[in-house]
């Protein structure tokens, strides 16, 4: 596995916060082929939300290989998903055998499309009409937070439903949820060869839904912002900076053997060993605050980085 390609990844995930903040994205050796569009996640306490068309990914082509690429952001509205979902599932009724799949996150992926319209290609019918620059070597998806779970989604039905070169995707996540059930993750394990799955040993999302029938797709590949044997803090003791891009994004450059990332400085770990310590032992054990991890945030909502 090459840290310097997750890095990579990571960097054109954050390109897609970008567009939906409104600022022009920062993609070096990329062309900007399309924006992906979707209905937001709805959730209990916010139905309302998944009316709401958003900017939820960008299609990419690397300049020098051709190379392809779908880079997917996450959502705020998973603040509410975390608090209030009832964790239900549905069909994913993309590949046959393809089990069954959280219904929020299926929902939205199936409005996805390359134009605001709900009329609009899906990315899937899309990938082969989308005007690429050049011939097509390889095909990447990745995603942080949502936008990981909707990745995952994405792969296992392009993966099923095209040829080739769309139909061997390589994937990168970053704090991705569980997406479905065992017999999703079975047919995703039988159809997607290559996975990589970054997770912040310490941040909730990724152990959501923490129920039955939910798993993970493949096994991770553990970062450690915090651990205790030995005493070693890299952020905050705080659960939206356990999650964010940009403390995706430090942790995995600590790995690259390259120029390290720096995290939001509002995440960046400060006080003494033992003080550090005891504030995480009080975050653990408060559950609301856990909880109100999702309204008092860094710079930016979850899923963001500045």
């Amino acid at each position: 596995m090459d840290w310097n390609k997750a890095i990579q990844y990571a960097q054109l995930v954050n390109a897609a916060y970008d567009v939906f903040a409104g600022k022009a994205p920062i993609t070096p050796g990329y062309d900007l082929l399309a924006t992906i569009y979707a209905n937001d996640l709805a959730t209990d306490s916010n139905p309302e939300r998944g009316n709401t068309r958003v900017k939820m990914g960008l299609i990419l082509q690397a300049q020098d290989s051709g190379e392809a690429v779908v880079a997917i952001r996450g959502t705020e509205g998973i603040k509410e998903w975390v608090q209030d979902a009832q964790f239900l599932d549905e069909a994913f009724t993309f590949v046959a055998g393809g089990g069954r799949t959280e219904d929020g996150f299926t929902d939205m992926y199936r409005s996805m499309s390359v134009e605001e319209g709900l009329g609009a290609l899906s990315v899937v019918r899309t990938l082969g009409t989308v005007g690429w620059k050049r011939d097509v070597s390889s095909f990447t998806i990745c995603g942080h937070s949502l936008g990981g779970a909707i990745a995952t989604l994405l792969a296992l039905d392009v993966a099923a439903n095209t040829e080739a070169p769309f139909n061997n995707p390589t994937v990168y996540t970053y704090a991705s949820p569980r997406t479905g059930d065992h017999d999703f993750a079975v047919k995703y394990h039988q159809t997607v060869t290559t996975t990589y799955r970054f997770v912040d040993t310490v941040d909730l999302v990724p152990k959501l839904p923490g129920i039955f029938p939910y798993r993970h797709v493949t096994d991770a590949i553990l970062l450690d912002s915090l651990t205790l044997i030995p005493p070693r803090v890299r952020l905050q003791p705080n659960p939206l900076c356990w999650h964010i891009l940009s403390s995706y994004l430090y942790l995995v450059s600590l790995y690259s053997g390259g120029a390290v990332l720096n995290p939001e400085a509002e995440c960046a770990p400060a006080g003494a060993i033992e003080d550090i310590l005891g504030k995480i032992e009080t975050e653990l054990n408060d559950q609301k605050s856990i909880a109100d991890m999702f309204t008092a945030s860094p710079r930016r909502s979850i899923g963001g980085t500045a």
